[in-house]
């Protein structure tokens, strides 16, 4: 059988290296009723994000997507290229902040720098990588951005 078809998809803890970038692939469009769903079903009652004419008189002008929403986005976007099959565990994530708003109809994109890698102390099959997820609308603006740290699986032997 060809081994190629038996690696995950995701890197190993030797394939991420401080400094490296990965723009990854997939992209998605927000739509309202992705952020109606998410809103709803988060039981998130703020008119911001579900009453257009709340929205309207805002700031804003129109409904914002739920900023959980785009942070769940911006790791699920990561997932294909960076830990689909390789990760063990989120194990937290820090300095979330979201420059930008964004609306229905944006289309986000994510990349990820790899910020520090090192073994597990505990477990000698696995180490711990710090990421900066960074997600971008179509514009190329920065609407959200965060560091996450995971347990990374090692290269099998």
């Amino acid at each position: 059988m060809n081994e190629d078809l038996n690696r995950p998809q995701g890197r190993y803890l030797e394939e991420l290296t401080p400094g490296t970038v990965i723009r990854h692939r997939v992209t998605r469009t927000v739509t309202e009723a992705d952020n109606v769903f998410f809103t709803t079903m988060t039981m998130n009652p703020q008119p911001l994000h579900l009453d257009h004419e709340y929205a309207a008189a805002s700031e804003f002008g129109r409904p914002l997507v739920n900023s959980l929403l785009t942070l769940s986005l911006l790791v699920g976007l990561s997932v294909h290229e960076l830990t689909l099959g390789t990760l063990v565990a989120n194990l937290g994530l820090t300095d979330v902040v979201f420059p930008k708003p964004v609306f229905h109809g944006d289309t986000i994109h994510a990349e990820s720098e790899v910020l520090e890698v090192r073994e597990s102390r505990s477990r000698p099959d696995a180490g711990i990588v710090t990421v900066e997820h960074r997600a971008l609308n179509q514009r190329g603006e920065v609407v959200a951005r965060c560091k996450r740290t995971a347990l990374m699986q090692r290269r099998p032997a």
